[in-house]
């Protein structure tokens, strides 16, 4: 027999509240951009020195990343959020692309080529700690996006939390390269990366990041609330009851 109990309505945030996330949003946005901008200089740096093409793509990643939160920091410093998300969408949709596009040449010249990066203490150093901050902002900012309904900030914590993902990889390609000389380890994982990068970057463009349009968080006079909905907002259970989330950049 069918389950006949009634399903609930998503929970709209408050005005209050919605103020308080969107704060939050633009601070963890904040330590994003601080954060990511210090990982370039550092990283590029110490690429350099070493020759490591890995270490200089980093860097770059982190420049590409200062761009995507940049966005998103724009869309809450002004009105006409749906407008103003639908373009933080679509820099955040072409810093995926333009993150694999780099990444892929990258390793394909590592590969084919002649050159061998060297040790880098300071480049071991700045992969462990990345591995362990970008976690951490990616998950407030996710969490924080999803409650407000915004499809930009959770977007964009996917691109911090890809960038999990490559400190991961620059950790183990560094380590083994300095341990056993593997230097083919880091540019054949980079290559697997660039295709989550696309991947990422494909349903940040359709705006299928698991978020309802901010609008829907306030809605019109006589039409029911919508805010966030998806299996990754409520669960499976949810999903399951709910159905998929609409395109967010549909209509």
């Amino acid at each position: 027999m069918a389950d006949a109990r009634p399903v609930p309505a998503p929970v709209v945030p408050s005005p209050g509240r919605r103020a308080v996330l969107s704060r939050r949003v633009r601070l963890l946005v904040a330590a994003t951009i601080s954060y990511n901008a210090i990982e370039a200089v550092v990283a590029i740096a110490a690429g350099s020195v070493a020759s490591s093409t890995a270490l200089i793509g980093f860097g770059l990643d982190s420049v590409i990343e200062v761009s995507s939160a940049a966005a998103v920091a724009w869309q809450f410093t002004g009105g006409d959020d749906e407008r103003r998300e639908r373009a933080a969408l679509r820099v955040i949709a072409g810093s995926f692309f333009a993150l694999a596009a780099y990444v892929t040449v990258e390793s394909v010249r590592a590969l084919v080529g002649t050159d061998r990066a060297g040790h880098s203490a300071v480049g071991l150093v700045l992969a462990a700690v990345s591995l362990v901050v970008m976690p951490l902002l990616s998950a407030a900012q996710r969490r924080a996006g999803r409650e407000l309904g915004s499809r930009s900030a959770v977007a964009d914590s996917k691109q911090t939390l890809l960038c999990t993902y490559l400190s991961g990889v620059l950790l183990v390609g560094l380590a083994v390269n300095s341990l056993f000389g593997w230097w083919w380890a880091d540019p054949v994982a980079a290559l697997v990366i660039a295709v989550v990068a696309v991947k990422e970057g494909r349903e940040a463009l359709r705006g299928n990041t698991c978020c309802a349009p901010a609008a829907a968080a306030r809605p019109a006079a006589g039409k029911p609330a919508g805010g966030c909905v998806g299996h990754c907002c409520g669960g499976p259970a949810d999903h399951d009851r709910r159905g998929p989330a609409p395109s967010a950049l549909s209509g």
